[in-house]
């Protein structure tokens, strides 16, 4: 190559390295963190009901910032118009020189300026979409309380944003996506309905060809009975129809199965549909077995998982249509080994926290402020979302501070007046200091630690690291009773309550806090003692079963998916429920909160299994935040084969085990499969190297396919 050409060609790449560094990425609207997701779970939840009443949340609703201002530095090499969109009344400034004229339509001139736009807006957050050559709103934008604030001292943050990519779409207008579904069934009566939809889902009903005048009265059902309960059912709607030759659309979405609609003399209906109601989602995740029981349980837990993903994650898409942490911190697990929706976690952990300044517990509830921080620890570990924790982590500091404060002389949490400390539906003392308590409130700390490191505060990262040792060794030291071989239940007034439950020592089992003694003890005196009593909510059913299979109990755990989940469908769920008891038996299986219909029959947490299966069968866990490394470790638990797809960053790990062979597709990531074999195992894909025992291991050192031949043993 001449010299000439030589140079012709290195400028020709600098040129295009320049047009590619001047292309930004798609402009979208940027708001304030959290501001967006307060405004929208603040319009969602202020809509349940209990039949005829609106039932508002008990817990203080925070609201956005009326006035915010968003700033961008920039450099052109030429002079440039943008085009301003914003939600509410703004003012532009260039240099700290008002635009005057056309507040929209702005030209920049080339060389460096800085770009202040001060929007107001008291009723909803916020927003700006800014549109030009290189000039184009994204979340590298600061946005705070003062005009041209440069650092975090004055208020300054990076802006956030969703999926808000044009000018059209404001984030004030989101609604969820909507599809029309027909009936499964249709059963006339006297001036009445029966609609059935086949399964549990949640919409618009939509009535075609809807005539006449008089009082029109829809009574939603999970179950046939509740449906057709018009006086006890837990949510209808009514209206009143003059003169109607048309479609009529219910103004409000219900959770149902089954509608019973009534309507007056002289009115008639053409027909019935339902614009179903949902959040666009991707299923990543998978599971299929020897068990088509086990696969009918891993599919309704999707469904579940699914109909309470939606604006946050609901606890239940009938009853509460509210955003609870405790809730929370579960449907994030269950959603990284299926959908993997980044967005709905940190919209969630958002609404749930609110605003400053802090006072009051999350929910109002003391266990569920601690779940608060657990599940951002959580968030961060499977993926590798720094930038989010660094924004949320001045809101950690000042809810944790509130909770050291309320912290008794014993250094311990309690329940103090206002405080509701919930831990689960079972009947159990509450007051004083629980042991289930101070180990959430140690991980916590341990969550504080982790976090204030990824923010570089290192001072506040020690301070919280010394608080959780301590308060571990204390938590050994009063509650973990060497007679009993378990952690006993509280501490009050000087005097030990001996009480043995399963909370405390299921928890301490899945957080690592027990020696291996201690583990094998509570395995055998607690989870395994039918003579403690009996966890009957998934909720809890969650953490036991997770500490079950954490100590190897893989046999064991499946049986009591397919006992425990296997009985709901037996007893003719589509949806998994808030809560079971199969001793309960006809209408009293629904009834709840001295309701006769208040059992939720869609509740997230009732999904368990997706989490479960994906974890400790499919065997995926990230030992390295985002899945920079990560452990496969599969487990039959008596089953013949299992296959699936665990989400990560990088892409899907798929995994396929039957009883002579593993089979590993990595699509990024350094990985660990460790596995038990009764024989000397054998690979192509690498050297697989003994632990010792039956135990083996096979690195997956890059993305491909990695097999291995072994002999399953009864321990597999």
């Amino acid at each position: 190559m001449t010299l000439y050409r030589q140079s012709f060609f290195i400028g020709a790449l600098l040129l295009l390295a320049s047009a590619v560094s001047n292309v930004r990425a798609q402009a979208t609207w940027i708001w304030y963190p959290g501001d967006f997701e307060i405004w929208l779970s603040n319009q969602m939840q202020v809509k349940r009901i209990e039949r005829d009443a609106y039932f508002m949340p008990f817990w203080r609703l925070y609201g956005h910032q009326p006035q915010l201002n968003f700033t961008r530095e920039v450099n052109l090499p030429v002079a440039e118009d943008i085009t301003v969109h914003v939600e509410g009344r703004h003012a532009a400034t260039i240099d700290g020189r008002l635009v005057q004229g056309d507040q929209h339509h702005i030209h920049v001139p080339a060389g460096k300026h800085r770009l202040n736009f001060q929007v107001f807006n008291p009723v909803t957050p916020p927003a700006i979409f800014v549109q030009g050559p290189s000039i184009q709103s994204d979340d590298s934008w600061l946005v705070g309380p003062r005009p041209n604030a440069r650092s975090s001292e004055l208020g300054a943050v990076y802006a956030a944003r969703w999926n808000f990519d044009s000018e059209d779409r404001r984030p004030s207008q989101f609604k969820l996506s909507t599809q029309e579904i027909m009936p499964a069934s249709l059963k006339p009566g006297v001036q009445s309905l029966l609609v059935d939809f086949g399964q549990e889902t949640i919409g618009f009903v939509k009535l075609k060809q809807l005539k006449g005048s008089g009082k029109l009265s829809f009574h939603y059902g999970e179950t046939l009975e509740e449906a057709m309960a018009t006086e006890t059912g837990e949510t209808l709607d009514r209206f009143s129809v003059n003169g109607r030759d048309g479609e009529f659309v219910a103004p409000e979405s219900r959770a149902l199965r089954y509608v019973n609609i009534q309507f007056g003399d002289g009115m008639s209906v053409d027909g019935v549909s339902l614009l179903y109601e949902y959040l666009p989602l991707t299923r990543h995740g998978s599971f299929r077995s020897s068990d088509e029981e086990l696969n009918r349980i891993w599919d309704v837990s999707l469904r579940s998982l699914e109909l309470n993903t939606r604006e946050f994650f609901l606890d239940g898409i009938k009853r509460d249509h509210w955003v609870w942490a405790g809730d929370a911190v579960q449907t994030y697990l269950m959603n990284y080994y299926t959908f993997f929706d980044n967005e709905a976690v940190k919209r969630t952990t958002w609404a749930l926290r609110g605003a400053d300044p802090v006072d009051m517990h999350v929910n109002t509830i003391l266990d569920y402020s601690l779940y608060w921080f657990i599940g951002i620890r959580d968030y961060y570990q499977y993926t590798g979302d720094a930038a989010f924790l660094k924004s949320v982590y001045p809101r950690m500091v000042t809810l944790m501070d509130f909770v050291l404060k309320r912290r008794n002389a014993n250094g311990m949490l309690e329940g103090r007046p206002g405080d509701w400390v919930f831990v689960d539906w079972a009947k159990m003392p509450k007051d004083g200091e629980l042991s289930v308590i101070q180990l959430l409130f140690a991980r916590s700390l341990e969550s504080m630690a982790d976090c204030a490191d990824i923010a570089q505060d290192r001072e506040h990262a020690a301070q919280y690291r010394q608080l959780a040792y301590e308060l571990k060794d204390k938590i050994k030291a009063t509650f973990w009773d060497t007679e009993k071989q378990a952690f006993i239940h509280s501490h009050q007034n000087g005097k030990l309550n001996r009480l043995v439950t399963r909370h405390p020592n299921m928890l301490a089992l899945t957080l690592g806090y027990l020696d291996e003694d201690q583990a094998a003890a509570v395995k055998h005196n607690v989870l395994l003692n039918d003579n403690v009593p009996a966890i009957t909510t998934p909720y809890m059913r969650f953490y036991e079963l997770a500490a079950l299979a954490q100590s190897g109990q893989h046999d064991y755990v499946i049986r009591q998916i397919k006992d425990y989940w296997g009985g709901m469908l037996r007893d003719g769920a589509t949806c998994f429920w808030e809560e079971y008891d199969p001793k309960q038996t006809g209408i009293e299986r629904y009834a709840m909160y001295g309701k006769a219909f208040g059992k939720s029959l869609c509740h997230a947490w009732g999904a368990s299994p997706l989490y479960l299966l994906g974890k400790y069968y499919l065997g995926v866990t990230p030992t390295q935040p985002g899945y920079a490394e990560y452990l496969v470790a599969p487990h039959l638990g008596g089953l013949k084969w299992i296959e699936g797809k665990v989400p990560t960053p990088y892409g899907d790990i798929t995994v396929a085990v039957n009883e002579k062979r593993i089979s590993i597709v990595s699509m990024g990531g350094k990985g660990s499969l460790r596995f038990i074999s009764s024989s000397k195992p054998h690979s192509d894909s690498g050297i697989v190297r003994s632990l010792g025992g039956d135990l083996f291991e096979l690195f997956l050192e890059h993305a491909g396919k990695y097999v291995v031949d072994y002999t399953a043993s009864a321990h597999q």
